[in-house]
């Protein structure tokens, strides 16, 4: 017998509509959702992810499930993490009558993916999502660093997060997610996607976002909290030179300007022209003092996640 998934289990407009309707569901802003109603776009985002038949793909925000079935057909097993009570609720017997075959490979996580801190089976190998736009860049980076098994990483955003992610040093759109991003991976831009694809639909393009970890992580006597702290401060006021932006992190200017020349790098330049490893240096070279509670400072921002007040998930995440 056959364990491929039938020719149609994928969801059309109308399956979409049709399913929402009997859930009694409507997409709802304060979540950021906005359900894929393209079977030809949730099959695109699967292959720009290199989705392989040994996977094992964690997805955030599976909504009513178009891209979940997609992943079920491409890869050995689907883990969704869904915060919605009711998506929550539907998704496993939407899999289970669309995808018979293949639901026995699929689990769900009934949970605020910035709680998550495990999922069940084996350890993911991808990460694959449409991720809400209002939280995006911090759910990206909590499931990065809390599954250090996560090759492969390939997020659908609105599209000037996308090129936030993938920013270089220098350019206008770099800062705080294009320099923790790239401490995990390589990070680049993947396609973009227009608005008419989505129900309903934005009222901005979206964009893919590929991340390959790095097969080494950043050598470095810094913790990453330590590095974050620096980049936070950095960008805080991105307009002075790292001289003044550091001061706070440091415990005055003559402090940063230390730590700086003994990174090589210039106390007079700016957050956005250096790169993670430059941030990383400067880290390593602070001068600690003995009551100093630097460990905590990176996180100041990272966890005010909850409710998004305007450009969180671009600034200091």
């Amino acid at each position: 017998m056959s364990t491929s998934p039938a020719p149609d289990a994928l969801f059309g407009a109308a399956d979409i509509r049709e399913l929402a309707d009997v859930l009694g569901v409507r997409p709802t802003k304060q979540r950021g959702q906005n359900f894929v109603i393209d079977a030809n776009t949730v099959r695109r985002i699967v292959r720009t992810a290199d989705v392989r038949p040994d996977d094992v793909v964690v997805e955030v925000g599976p909504g009513l499930g178009s891209l979940t079935l997609a992943l079920l057909e491409a890869a050995d097993r689907v883990v969704a993490v869904e915060i919605d009570d009711v998506l929550a609720g539907a998704l496993p017997a939407t899999v289970a009558a669309r995808m018979p075959t293949r639901a026995d490979r699929f689990s769900l996580v009934h949970s605020d993916a910035m709680r998550v801190t495990e999922l069940p089976g084996p350890p993911p190998t991808a990460l694959v999502a449409n991720l809400p736009y209002n939280v995006a860049v911090p759910v990206l980076l909590h499931m990065l660093e809390t599954f250090p098994s996560i090759e492969r990483t390939l997020v659908m955003v609105q599209a000037e997060v996308a090129d936030r992610l993938a920013a270089p040093p220098g350019s206008k759109v770099y800062g705080v997610p294009s320099v923790k991003a790239n401490w995990y991976a390589e990070v680049k831009r993947a396609g973009s996607i227009g608005r008419n694809v989505f129900w309903p639909a934005p009222n901005v393009d979206s964009g893919l976002v590929s991340l390959v970890r790095r097969a080494e992580p950043l050598k470095t006597t810094a913790d990453r909290r330590e590095v974050f702290a620096v980049v936070d401060a950095a960008f805080a006021q991105r307009r002075k030179t790292l001289r003044a932006a550091l001061a706070g992190w440091a415990g005055s200017a003559a402090a940063a300007e230390s730590a700086l020349v003994a990174a090589g790098v210039s106390p007079q330049a700016r957050g956005e022209s250096i790169g993670v490893e430059d941030f990383v240096r400067i880290a390593e070279n602070k001068v600690q003092k003995p009551t100093g509670d630097i460990a905590h400072t990176g996180d100041v921002v990272e966890n005010q996640v909850q409710q998004p007040t305007g450009d969180e998930e671009f600034g200091q995440l």
